[in-house]
């Protein structure tokens, strides 16, 4: 009875432990962008916001158009998702306003074929782009910001095929985040197909990637904000960003790119860029 007791008061005494949910996030169809990092920043968020969460990736591969109408419609299948900022999924979904790629997402190099890796040495401004046929996916928000600058864009709703499209010449360039494009030029290669990575121009869009909850989940967006600004606060959101990413950047020398500037309609009003400590700035072109 004695040793009962004890046990009860032990249990009674010793420090909860934080009962958190299980968060399932789409599992994307075979892309590399940028799922390794954001996955590892969300762990550590959801750690340092001590709501003992834990994540599990969705059963089946979810494109984006599929993850944003589960949370919108809070079915309990998705709890958040990553994706790039618009107007139209910011009235839709709850975001949780920090950029997880520090704007980069925003800054695009080309993946051309390899006998046209210099290509676009000749390219001096926007106009000189408008001839020319860009691959994106159907579900992506870039689609419209091309095609709202007077590009022509080329779509489908297969990552993989994108490439195999690019390579057979369905069209002329895919625009690429910097964060990525070396990783998906290697591993297009390992799969025989012949593409490069242009290294004359960059196209830039002001835009941000955030995290995502349902906007009936104030509590869960809470949880992962609390825990983004606090890895911002002690340095680890830059450590994590620079581990995964500072070779990225340092490969693709932006200050020595041409910069071709892009409008973006559709990006939010309440975009933090008053946060200069949120967003990369790349040096200025030598």
């Amino acid at each position: 009875m004695r040793l009962r007791l004890l046990a009860l008061l032990m249990l009674l005494c010793s420090p909860s432990l934080p009962a958190g949910e299980r968060l399932v996030y789409p599992r994307h169809a075979g892309s590399t962008a940028p799922e390794a990092y954001v996955l590892e920043l969300l762990r550590q968020a959801l750690d340092k916001s001590g709501a003992g969460h834990q994540l599990q990736p969705s059963a089946r591969d979810m494109p984006q158009s599929r993850a944003e109408q589960a949370l919108e419609q809070n079915d309990g299948s998705l709890q958040v998702m990553w994706a790039m900022t618009s107007r139209e999924r910011e009235q839709a979904l709850l975001p949780i306003r920090i950029p997880l790629d520090k704007g980069l997402t925003g800054w695009r190099v080309a993946l051309v074929r390899e006998e046209d890796r210099h290509w676009l040495q000749t390219v001096r401004q926007l106009a000189d782009l408008k001839l020319m046929r860009f691959g994106q996916h159907s579900d992506w928000p870039d689609t419209a910001i091309l095609r709202s600058n007077g590009l022509q864009v080329v779509t489908s709703q297969d990552y993989a095929n994108l490439f195999r499209m690019l390579n057979a010449g369905r069209f002329d360039l895919f625009p690429r985040e910097v964060l990525v494009a070396w990783d998906e030029q290697a591993r297009a290669e390992a799969e025989g197909l012949k593409l490069a990575v242009d290294e004359h121009i960059v196209l830039h869009y002001p835009s941000a990637l955030y995290f995502f909850t349902s906007r009936a989940r104030a509590d869960l967006a809470a949880d992962i904000g609390r825990g983004l600004e606090a890895m911002i606060a002690d340095g680890s959101f830059e450590r994590l960003f620079d581990a995964h990413h500072g070779a990225s950047l340092r490969q693709a020398r932006l200050d020595r790119r041409l910069v071709i500037e892009l409008q973006n309609p559709d990006l939010p009003q309440l975009t933090p860029f008053s946060r200069r400590e949120l967003w990369h700035q790349p040096a200025a072109p030598k």
